[in-house]
């Protein structure tokens, strides 16, 4: 088995894998993973870690290797990828971004626009030659309605569901509307951008992330839904880059 780590910025998701797909997984809160990463008793051969939080990388490291005795793969651009990259400094792509785009272009197909749903709303690009191009970042949904919560003296926080009306009734519901009928459109004026500067091929659009299937529901923009979108990347750049 191959342990797959994607650490976020809210929340780190681990992964077992075999070599055709993860066949389990789970997520525990970020901040958790310098005082003590939660490992499954499991038989694993190797790991890889994915990360845009750098102070965590060497915790998680080092409890890999006290617990399962191996060595983890550090995700990075100059790894083998299968897919090339246009993109000025590349150093900059956090690691899930290339994982995404990975995932992507394996199991997708390319040209394909990918749309994150985490702490932060993030769009990657692989062009028709699988190349990934840049991308697009915008505020996450959560906290968007979070900071409505932190900065008002009467908005409530809200747990987000398909609003049942546009013109709310309550104050919630008012604010549910504002956050998925608002959200709904942001996605779909960025892909229409996207969409005009990519030109010739239309691209297949995959969504992933916390929120996707609540926005995805009623945006036919996104054709799919792939929930371990990042896991199945970091399963295959594990699998291109093992050591004998």
């Amino acid at each position: 088995m191959i342990l797959l780590v994607d650490i976020g910025n809210t929340n780190t998701h681990l992964g077992l894998a075999d070599e055709k797909r993860v066949v389990r997984c789970w997520e525990f809160p970020t901040r958790e993973v310098a005082r003590r990463p939660r490992l499954l008793q499991a038989k694993v051969s190797g790991a890889i870690i994915g990360s845009v939080v750098p102070a965590a990388v060497g915790p998680m490291r080092r409890a890999l290797r006290r617990v399962y005795r191996v060595e983890p793969l550090l995700l990075s651009h100059k790894l083998d990828l299968g897919i090339g990259i246009r993109f000025p400094r590349p150093e900059q792509i956090g690691a899930d971004r290339l994982a995404n785009a990975v995932s992507i272009a394996h199991r997708h197909g390319a040209p394909a626009i990918g749309v994150a749903f985490g702490t932060a709303l993030v769009f990657d690009i692989i062009s028709a030659r699988g190349e990934y191009l840049g991308g697009v970042i915008a505020p996450g949904l959560a906290a968007m309605t979070h900071h409505l919560y932190q900065k008002t003296a009467l908005l409530p926080k809200i747990t987000l569901r398909e609003p049942k009306h546009a013109i709310g009734k309550s104050t919630i519901e008012a604010m549910e509307a504002g956050a998925v009928f608002g959200y709904r459109g942001l996605v779909r004026e960025i892909l229409a951008a996207v969409r005009r500067e990519l030109g010739a091929k239309e691209p297949v659009v995959v969504g992933t992330g916390g929120y996707a299937r609540l926005i995805a529901a009623k945006l036919p923009e996104i054709a799919r839904v792939d929930d371990n979108l990042t896991l199945e990347g970091l399963r295959i750049i594990y699998l291109r880059n093992r050591k004998p």
